[in-house]
């Protein structure tokens, strides 16, 4: 599992993390039933508190990404791929909604954001 952290981030650790996680669940890259490196380990690794990947780890169970069985360890949790979309578009749309507050906020127009939505697409 490769996670990047990055301290000028505006994000919390745990979000960055737990964001990374999903995206690789996302991408298929984390599959079903792996096994996730134990809390205390990832916090090694990343040099973060244990509170942290606990935060990220819980966030996860709690949105159904992980499954934990104690003296077992934490592992990815079966996704149907239609929930799996549902969840990715759900983010997305949570995403886009900051955008336009942005836009509206610094006076970019509908049709600019959409122009500009088009020229990134491409």
């Amino acid at each position: 599992m490769n996670i990047l952290l990055s301290n000028t981030s505006k994000e919390p650790l745990f979000q960055q993390i737990k964001e990374q996680i999903k995206r690789q669940i996302f991408q298929g890259i984390l599959k079903e039933g792996e096994a996730l490196p134990s809390m205390r380990t990832l916090a090694t690794q990343l040099q973060v508190s244990v509170i942290t990947t606990k935060r990220a780890y819980e966030d996860l169970e709690q949105e159904g990404f992980l499954v934990s069985s104690v003296g077992k360890g934490t592992f990815v949790a079966g996704q149907q791929p239609h929930i799996l979309k549902e969840r990715q578009i759900r983010e997305l749309e949570n995403d886009l909604e900051q955008v336009i507050e942005q836009a509206k906020r610094i006076g970019v127009s509908k049709q600019e954001l959409i122009d500009r939505i088009d020229l990134f697409y491409e």
